[in-house]
């Protein structure tokens, strides 16, 4: 019987039918013959296939007898020749590339086609009279060595499945058709493989998967099509067959990428994708295929997954892929995956009874299958290599029915109009042979891990169905559609243009953007770098471009969101942490507000880590956030890097957050005042919006008010700059996810990723915020972090509950729609912005307006008012007496509180600053006397700002003068002078970035003078009393300033004495004998720094520079008559 099966298996089969080879003729003939033989080989020794019998050794051509006998067994051995329909033994070769590629392997081949062999042995209608079995015939991974190693194949099977690559499979198709061999390709993907003249024994075990595309891409009238390919030979060769056979039906496959798997390689077959459906001929990520999870992952981090691209994986089109109650780990596990799955759209064959992995389970229970491998670690590639064996089969049994020859030919013809039950879904062929299946097409949200069926495409009749659930693109929207000519039949469609034309502009446009790209590429490039740390613009920042300063000098109470203690403090003691020490100098280490370019700004700290150095990308986010430039967002000034601490620095908003706002309750808020509050968030998040960037950490702690009623947005970009940085993520605390999405909690790392619509559900809870004037869910009874479960775990929906008499209806109404359940309901900042203006009927928001009306309420409440303010007197007499104590020394204020008289004190050594502004009489002529104001105010501010780092006493300020005193009213043994020369050193330094408000372009020179003695201090006068010094030694160094030069710090002698005292590396230079009026000729020093010091000093003055220096006269210029122009 082996002999048998190996002579079947080895001869092409080319019997013709003839009437007298009826198998009861054949049977009982052969039967006689041997009876009637002695001498003829017993039945075990005929070869049912061979063409000729074996002659007896005994028959001689001379002997009439011995002809005779020749005859009987030339005619009995004609009947031993098995009939067409009779062949015992029929070897099925399952070829693909098994052993290269550990995908494939998976599908376990040798299983899926024993599986089907024991099945179709054990039916009876399909087995009989023929034993199938089945041989694994491994194929290599190169296209060449491939089509050799079928060459070998030749004698190794009655029929194929295969082949897997579809580079060869028209040189298979025509190796079959010499060998007179059926092949039954799953994987084969051109056209002109149907031509049965041509290819007669090659039949399609499954539908073209090519028509499958075109079905969907002319449902939703997608032409402009890519295709990138992994590196391996079988998936480029696919790429370059599936573009050939879409291009054969006019669809515009405009690139046919071959794809490295490395980053730069998937990086550089990105870059050439546009605007267009892209098809991914690799192994599938749901599978385990790590080529399209690196690419999907790469397109996800250069901010293609907009809803521009869609992603069709190719290989799903070969299997049917499991969705019903299945979770696949590679999204499960890898939220980058899942949100860059949003962009992809999956087609696969549709198993509508029985899953592939429940079929498989079923298998493994009747013992058909092994059970050391779980259903999900199997490809579903094992289903299509066992419906092709069992589409075999069943063509087989039609031949036999049929009564033909088992050639490939007739294999490949009665593959026709077959219908079967395959491994877990039916299978039907047409008229032509055709695969008639039903795909679905399967789509995730971005946010759910689950395949959810969107559209069914049914084969038979070439339509799509709408299922009744809507794709999901990324922001909303998918490509746009194309023109419908591209899917007419017959017709050269060019989307409107001439082909000359748009050939012409096409090149024109390619080859300047060739010369432009890697040109504006370089000049940006380099553009950005100078930006970070040189120009008006930078954006790196260190101390020497700031000052750290105490806010509570000009009273303000900081209470911004401090990322240090962000999650971990309530408000009140956010702000109770960031109030510092009248008595404390301000440091980076505990101070967050700082002087930038003359204003006030405020540090944004980021969580402590690795910032070693700035990487392109965090650079591109610097410049996104860089031009961000709107009234309603705070402006970004740049990133603060130095001594170990990492900052955004923004604009300082001296009402503090919306959230202080809101808990402050001498602020009254009517509606108009709420409104105008809302309208401002919705404008600034419109614009945040319309540059593509999602806020991510939207809550009332991160919009500030500035002291003009005005709301800003802030804090937008924080979570770009972390990922960019690679700064480890940090779990928030429940009372920081109040403001979150649903669906952005349920994804695993709340805070880190965020979505438009995600902003929008957090407008929604400020807008509650502002509304109730009360923290978010404030109306239910419940715990931050019951909340948050709640919200993760619906049903029932947790939502904060408003009633209708804090705001009009439509308001609230408003505020549903935007904490809807289901993101794609929520408005865009478009409409909310709209519908709000609605709400207020055409009115205008302004504040001025609700301010007037409050004060008129405040006039008819004012006797409620003055009794609620008699109450506070307590506090504010505690305020006036700081006050006091700030503008006289602590012992002499207590004196005078007391109506004491305060007795002249004797100090044995002082050190005393003088300073003026060279030429400011010019300046003050040619100024308004507001502008003297102002310019006085800036730059007293900026030096009592610095003079609060030092031991020293502010004794006055006499126009443009200002003196300052060190060792009194509190000795301070001899460190007085050390004191005085640091302040001057800061002052000098700061001075040299001051600019005038009106008058920008002139510098403000000043002269500093130092000296040390003795005087005496005392309270002089009884109405506004000043504590004044008396003495030779004020009188000198006053004469020290006068005597001295424009940004040079004049020091006398005596001064110098206690500085060389102290050897702390003071740096003096001789300036020499100088007249100082009133006291002869004495030798003078210049101070020029100190070791250590870094900070820059201006630009030493030399002699011609003493002159006077003309200043315009913008004010006070007339202008020329009409006439006279």
């Amino acid at each position: 019987m082996r002999q048998q099966r190996r002579a079947f298996t080895s001869l092409p089969q080319t019997w013709k039918k003839t009437p007298e080879s009826s198998p009861d003729f054949c049977l009982s003939y052969s039967a006689f013959i041997i009876k009637s033989s002695p001498s003829a080989h017993p039945p075990s020794s005929l070869n049912p296939c061979c063409c000729a019998p074996n002659l007896p050794p005994s028959l001689t051509p001379l002997s009439f007898c011995g002809l005779l006998r020749f005859l009987f067994i030339l005619l009995a051995s004609l009947c031993l020749l098995p009939c067409p329909t009779q062949a015992a033994w029929f070897r099925v070769g399952v070829v693909g590339p098994w052993g290269c590629d550990p995908l494939f392997a998976k599908a376990l081949p040798s299983v899926a086609a024993q599986l089907a062999v024991n099945r179709i042995n054990k039916d009876a209608s399909l087995s009989y009279a023929v034993t199938f079995e089945y041989a694994v015939l491994q194929e290599p991974c190169e296209t060449s060595r491939a089509l050799e190693a079928f060459v070998g194949f030749h004698t190794k099977a009655s029929g194929y499945i295969g082949p897997a690559n579809p580079g060869y499979c028209d040189a298979a198709s025509m190796l079959s058709k010499g060998w007179n061999k059926a092949l039954f390709p799953w994987g084969c993907v051109g056209y002109e493989l149907d031509d049965v003249r041509s290819h007669p024994t090659f039949a399609r075990s499954m539908a073209r998967p090519t028509w499958v595309l075109l079905s969907v891409m002319s449902y939703f009238r997608w032409a402009h099509i890519g295709i990138i390919s992994s590196s391996e030979d079988i998936w480029m060769e696919t790429a370059t067959k599936v573009a050939d056979a879409l291009r054969s039906h006019g669809m515009p496959v405009r690139l046919v990428t071959f794809m490295e798997n490395t980053p730069h390689g998937i990086r550089r077959a990105l870059t050439k994708v546009r605007k267009m459906i892209v098809i991914l001929c690799m192994h599938s990520v749901l599978i385990g295929g790590t080529a399209q999870r690196l690419l999907l992952e790469t397109a996800y981090d250069m901010q293609m997954i907009d809803g521009s691209l869609v992603f069709l994986p190719y290989d799903t089109l070969l299997y049917s892929l499991p969705y019903h109650n299945v979770t696949y780990p590679a999204l499960k596990r890898n939220n980058k995956l899942l949100r860059a799955y949003d962009a992809v759209l999956t087609v696969t064959i549709d198993s509508p009874r029985v899953s592939f992995y429940e079929a498989y389970r079923e298998a493994m229970e009747r013992g058909e299958v092994a059970s050391t491998l779980k259903p999900q670690q199997v490809s579903p590639l094992f289903g299509t290599i066992y419906n092709s064996v069992i589409f075999m089969a069943h063509a087989v049994h039609r031949v036999r029915e049929s009564r033909e020859w088992m050639s490939g030919g007739n294999l490949a013809r009665q593959s026709q109009n077959l219908a079967f039950q395959g491994f877990s879904h039916p299978i039907t062929t047409n008229g032509s042979g055709a695969a008639l299946l039903e795909y679905l097409i399967l789509d995730t949200d971005g946010i759910s891990w689950e395949l959810k069926p969107t559209h069914r495409v049914d084969m038979e009749i070439g339509m799509v169905r709408f299922l009744g659930k809507d794709i999901h693109f990324p922001r909303g929207y998918g490509p746009k559609k194309d023109a419908s000519c591209w899917f007419t039949p017959g017709v050269i469609c060019s989307g409107g243009e001439d082909v000359a034309t748009l050939t012409s502009v096409l090149l024109g446009v390619i080859a300047a953007f060739i010369v432009a790209v890697p040109l504006i590429y370089c000049i940006r490039r380099r553009i950005n770098q100078i930006r970070l740390v040189r120009g008006p613009n930078k954006i790196l920042l260190t101390l020497a471009d700031v000052t750290f300063i105490n806010p509570s000098l000009s009273n303000k109470k900081l209470s911004l969101d401090d990322s240090r203690t962000s999650g971990m403090k309530s408000t009140s003691e956010r702000s109770l942490a960031s109030t510092i020490s009248t008595q404390s100098p301000a440091t980076y280490e505990n101070s967050n507000v700082v002087i930038f370019e003359g204003d006030w700004a405020w540090l944004k700290r980021l969580p402590y880590g690795t910032f070693s150095s700035i990487n392109p990308k965090t650079s591109d986010v610097f410049e996104l956030m860089k031009d961000m430039r709107h009234e309603n967002v705070n402006p970004f000034l740049g990133f603060f890097h130095d001594c170990g601490v990492f900052a955004i620095v923004t604009e300082f908003c001296s009402r503090g957050s919306l959230e202080d706002l809101l808990l402050n309750e001498d602020v009254k808020l009517d509606w108009m005042f709420k409104s105008s509050l809302l309208l401002d968030l919705i404008k600034g998040m419109k614009y945040l919006h319309h540059r593509g960037v999602s806020h991510t950490r939207l809550k009332s702690r991160n919009c500030v008010v500035d002291g003009r009623f005005v709301l800003k947005v802030t804090d937008y970009g924080y979570n770009e700059v972390l990922e960019a940085q690679r700064f480890p993520y940090i779990e928030p605390h429940a009372d920081e996810l109040l403001w979150t999405a649903p669906e952005i909690l349920r994804s695993g790392q709340a805070g880190l990723h965020g979505t438009l619509p995600g902003d929008v559900y957090s407008f929604a809870i400020i807008m509650q915020e502002v509304v109730v004037r009360g923290p978010p869910f404030c109306m239910l009874d419940l715990s931050d972090k019951e909340i948050i479960e709640k919200l993760c775990k619906p049903p029932p929906l947790c939502r904060p509950v408003v009633s209708p008499d804090y705001a009009p209806m439509e308001c609230i109404q408003l505020m549903k729609q935007c904490w809807n359940e289901q993101p794609d309901k929520r408005p865009v900042f478009d409409e909310i912005f709209d519908q709000f203006k609605n709400i207020n009927k055409g009115k205008k928001t302004n504040i001025i307006d609700s301010m007037l009306r409050m004060l008129e309420q405040y006039s008819s409440n004012l006797e409620e008012l003055i009794r609620e303010r008699t109450e506070e007197l307590e506090i504010e007499k505690q305020k006036t007496e700081k006050l006091l104590t700030q503008m006289l020394p602590p012992s002499v204020a207590e004196a005078l509180k007391v109506g004491g008289t305060v007795e002249p004190e004797y100090f044995d050594q002082v050190s005393l600053y003088f300073s003026d502004i060279v030429g400011f009489t010019t300046i003050s002529a040619n100024s308004e006397p507001i502008e003297v104001v102002d310019l006085l105010n800036d730059l007293y501010t900026l030096f009592d700002a610095i003079i609060g780092n030092h031991d020293v006493y502010k004794v006055e300020t006499i126009g443009d003068a200002y003196m300052v005193a060190s060792g009194v009213p509190v000795p301070n043994g001899i460190r007085h002078a050390t004191e005085i020369a640091n302040m001057a050193l800061d002052i000098l330094s700061a001075v040299g970035t001051f600019k005038m408000r009106h008058m920008p372009d002139v510098p403000v020179r000043i002269r500093i003078g130092l000296h040390t003695g003795s005087c005496v201090a005392g309270v002089v006068g009884l109405t506004m009393p000043r504590y004044c010094l008396f003495g030779d030694t004020v009188t000198t160094a006053s004469r020290m300033e006068s005597s001295g030069m424009p940004y040079r710090i004049h020091v006398h002698q005596s001064t110098v004495k206690v500085l060389h005292e102290l050897n702390l590396g003071y740096k003096l230079e001789l300036r020499g004998r100088t007249e100082v009026r009133g006291k002869g000729i004495e030798e003078t020093y210049w101070l020029v720094g100190r070791d250590g010091f870094t900070k820059p000093l201006p630009l030493l003055m030399t002699a011609k520079a003493k002159q006077k220096q003309k200043i315009p006269k913008t004010n006070k210029q007339k202008k020329p008559c009409p006439s006279t122009l």
